[in-house]
């Protein structure tokens, strides 16, 4: 090991003893010794292979201490977490200070410099860059609010500690403030009482903005700045340049979710600008505070005549209409009666005159004023505007249907739910280029209908700069945009709203081009969309539909498609990508992904969901929210300027074969095989995890529906709290035998080092496969599933045995990811401690069954899946 690894050690060694002297003042030194009796024993089994004599401590504990004890080890894993984070932080300013770190964006600009770019070229990549984050809020971030802030506070400590010459007072006193933290930690709660309202997985959303990438764009653009300047003979890069932005799904996405109504989505986009006006408040304090300088130049002069403080005098202006907005967004959030004196709704006006005060402080030689804390405040505007983020809204296809269908009844034309395809297009069309009303004005319809329409309404009584897109879930036919199109005009929206379908299933995946080609031909949709289409990409469901192996390749697939349509059409696509944080939903590191898209499919524009617990892992620090920002704008550019080759016929025949097995033995299974369903609810907890108070959306689309009804993250969930991660890798294993068999092997080693798509699903396979425990697995069903019922659990864990040799064999490698020895040590080292909450959660599922309303094991089996979520750092 390095000694930046003796580094993470000595942290979790750090936090892990905070923890255990905090146990022991509360439950006594008895209680201490259990617990470590506990992971003596799981490290002993890890090594020796039988975990016997630790499942017989676990059924041992008496039962004031299972909740304790399964607490312990969830503290335990989210201490390890803070301090893995903190590491990487520490490993970036280490390498930085021996001149050895490599800037994604610096590198690349090497790279296109060696290629024969020019300056200008790169700059213009970087000028009309588009990258969208847009932070969701499923269900899948397990730490409470109140808790995160405690684990903020800790890597803030840690970073205190970090210095080779902290004095001896100094480190005590920072290791007490870590003690008291973590003893707060250990005395709060860490399951909620109940769900989080959409208002309160907006203001989470808002938090992260706030406590870190408010800090971290300014910084992004500084270090954007300093890399360019190798290249051009400029100090800084535009003062319009905004190649990341951020949306939010928080408040928007109705979806199956019946707690966010137009109301709600009202609420979020005002709480939006109070927060951005607030905090613009703030920084322009400051800077009123420290621009005392009273010489400028003349435009600065024009606008404030004589007065002695020219710059204070802006700021000033500035804040006062920024007070007057914030106080219009709380009056307004009250109900109460707002006035709109002074309030500023375009950022432009805000941009404008701090850029005033910039080029004043430039052409009076107070350069280095001017590139400092100025700067950074208009680096925020041109990111954040006045909205902080732009809401999405998004609705399922079949409540449009309804709202139509309601419609057309009223009006005796029919049911428009019943016509075909032709039928619908052909009035929704009509009704488009109609310049009549088609809304009665005499009409009362149903609650669903009206919240529908309610939402529509509220649309158009927003600001523009407000709104991101319009997502249409389960879209399958042109009508479906149509229909969206329809319902905001007749809705009074007077902007043109980005209508995104999104294609979710396998099939829909497939007839995506033909969808979009049909509203393309189509005069009026042409001439709305101005040149641009976005268009949604569905990872979750897809996968839950078809395997992961067949719905990779059917994304992929359908981006080329899309990708090629849009060219000979000359509309600029974005394709909006539907990320998770786990495999079978996406997930994996989005620079890789981002080089692995279709060539030409990013061409400078991309949106991607940040979902859950991958916001704060990736943006909750400053420091590493900067890593991931340089991450995505250097993906983008080099996917954009040096895209992959296409992949040669001969691999695409391979995987249209693969796919084809994949589905197949896929499909066979989970919609086949006649125990399936029981067993998959005898084993897993996913009936148990509706107790789970994870967010504000139901688990399921109907309360009445089977798996297919389930959401793809407490799918995936499920499969994950017991290490089978089956939803990553079944069909796999039978898509690679074939393919192997066939004499395919060298082909498929070609396809993995040449090919960037292929290359970064079979690590991603190897990632998620490393993470599997089969005889974690197989305890689970003996301890909760019939007899009957372990047939199918053989074959499963059979199939598995088998894709991880396939992988094995294919990258020729003795270990699963063993060309990634970070996330190998990582896994690793965490097993000993996720091992107990195994055992122990497959224990209480066993006692809950027998007795539901008992609420000590209830409670201490929502411990276990938090615990365990958080120990294999990804849940949905």
């Amino acid at each position: 090991m390095t000694d930046r690894q003796a580094s993470l050690r000595e942290n979790v060694r750090l936090l892990g003893d905070c923890l255990g002297e905090t146990m022991s003042n509360h439950l006594g030194e008895d209680f201490l010794d259990t617990v470590e009796n506990i992971r003596l024993l799981s490290k002993d089994g890890r090594q020796s292979g039988n975990s016997q004599a630790l499942i017989e401590a676990l059924e041992a504990l008496a039962d004031k201490d299972i909740v304790p004890v399964a607490r312990a080890f969830n503290q335990f894993l989210n201490l390890s977490n803070i301090a893995e984070q903190y590491h990487r932080v520490h490993r970036r300013r280490t390498n930085e200070s021996l001149g050895i770190y490599k800037n994604p964006v610096g590198n690349l600009l090497t790279r296109l410099h060696e290629k024969g770019f020019s300056a200008e070229q790169m700059e213009e990549a970087l000028a009309q860059q588009s990258v969208e984050l847009v932070l969701t809020a499923h269900p899948t971030e397990v730490v409470r609010r109140s808790l995160i802030r405690k684990y903020d506070n800790i890597s803030s400590e840690l970073e205190a500690l970090d210095k080779d010459n902290i004095l001896p007072l100094e480190e005590a006193k920072h290791v007490r403030r870590l003690k008291e933290i973590i003893t707060q930690a250990w005395h709060t709660d860490e399951i909620r009482d109940q769900r989080p309202t959409p208002v309160d997985e907006a203001k989470w959303g808002f938090a992260v903005i706030e406590q870190s990438l408010w800090q971290a764009v300014p910084r992004f653009f500084r270090q954007l700045d300093e890399q360019f300047a190798k290249y051009t003979d400029k100090d800084r890069l535009s003062l319009n340049l905004a190649p990341i932005r951020f949306a939010t799904w928080m408040g928007g996405d109705r979806d199956g979710n019946p707690n966010v109504t137009h109301d709600v989505t009202r609420q979020v986009t005002l709480l939006a600008r109070w927060m951005a006006a607030d905090l613009y408040i703030k920084d322009l304090s400051i800077l009123r505070s420290e621009f005392s300088m009273t010489q400028c130049n003349g435009a600065l002069r024009e606008r404030v005549g004589d007065s002695s403080q020219p710059y204070r005098e802006v700021i000033r202006q500035l804040e006062r209409r920024l007070i007057a907005t914030k106080e219009w967004a709380q009056a307004s959030l009250e109900g109460k009666a707002a006035s709109l004196e002074g309030v500023m709704f375009d950022a432009q006006e805000l941009h404008d005159d701090l850029v005033l005060c910039y080029q004043s402080l430039i052409d009076c030689g107070m350069k280095v004023i001017a590139n400092g804390a100025v700067l950074d405040v208009i680096r925020c505007v041109s990111t954040f505007g006045l909205t902080l983020v732009r809401l999405d809204v998004r609705q399922d296809a079949s409540r449009h249907i309804e709202v139509l269908s309601a419609i057309t009844r009223f009006y005796g034309l029919g049911d428009y739910a019943e016509w075909d395809e032709a039928s619908r297009q052909a009035f929704l069309l009509a009704e488009l280029n109609s310049k009549r009303p088609l809304l009665p004005r005499e009409w009362t319809p149903t609650a669903e209908v009206k919240e529908v329409l309610d939402t529509f309404a509220m649309i158009a009584q927003g600001h523009r700069s407000s709104f991101g897109s319009y997502v249409i879930s389960m879209a399958s036919a042109p009508s479906d945009v149509l229909a969206v199109a329809l319902l905001l005009q007749e809705s009074g929206v007077s902007f043109k709203l980005p209508i995104v379908p999104l294609f979710e299933t396998l099939a829909d995946l497939d007839n995506a081009e033909p969808i979009i080609e049909q509203l393309f031909t189509t005069p009026w949709y042409k001439a709305y969309i101005d040149g641009r289409q976005e268009v949604m990409i569905g990872y979750s469901d897809s996968a839950k539909d078809a395997g992961q192996i067949a719905a990779t390749w059917g994304q992929y697939r359908a981006q080329e498609a899309l990708t090629a349509l849009c060219k000979r059409h000359g509309v600029h696509l974005t394709l909006f990508h539907g990320r998770g944080g786990t495999v079978g939903r996406g997930g994996g590191p989005a620079h890789v992904a981002i080089l692995s898209q279709p060539p030409g499919s990013v061409n400078g524009a991309i949106r991607v969901t940040e979902q859950g617990e991958m916001i704060r892992f990736k943006f909750g620090i400053p420091d590493i929210a900067v890593r991931s920002l340089e991450l995505y704008c250097s993906a983008v550019m080099e996917a954009t300027l040096i895209p992959a080759a296409a992949p040669k016929a001969e691999w695409r025949a391979l995987m249209d074969e693969m796919a084809e097995e994949g589905m197949n033995q896929y499909r066979s299974i989970v919609r086949g095989h006649q125990e399936f369903v029981p067993y998959f609810r005898a084993i897993t907890p996913e009936q148990e995890l509706a107790k789970l108070p994870l967010g504000s959306r139901p688990a399921r689309r109907r309360s009445d529906g089977g798996v297919e009804s389930l959401r793809a993250i407490p799918w995936i969930f499920a499969w994950m709290q017991i290490r089978l991660m089956l939803p990553a890798w079944l069909g796999a294993e039978s898509a690679l035998q074939q393919s192997i068999e066939s004499g395919n092997l060298e082909k498929l080693r070609e396809m993995h080092k040449q090919w960037p798509f292929f290359g970064a699903y079979l690590d991603m396979l190897d990632m998620v496969l490393a993470k599997t425990e089969p005889e974690i697995a197989e305890y689970y069903e003996k301890r909760l599933v019939p007899e009957e019922l372990r047939g199918l659990g053989r074959l499963l864990r059979k199939k598995l045995e088998l894709v991880c040799s396939l992988v094995k064999e294919v990258k020729q490698q003795e270990r699963l990811i063993e060309d990634n020895k970070t996330i190998r040590q990582s896994i690793d080292v965490r097993n000993p401690y996720i091992d107990p909450l195994h055992y122990l959660q497959a224990e209480l599922l066993y006692r809950s069954r027998k007795d539901q309303d008992n609420s000590a094991v209830n409670k201490a089996l929502m411990i276990t899946m938090a615990g365990i979520a958080s120990g294999m750092q990804n849940t949905g």
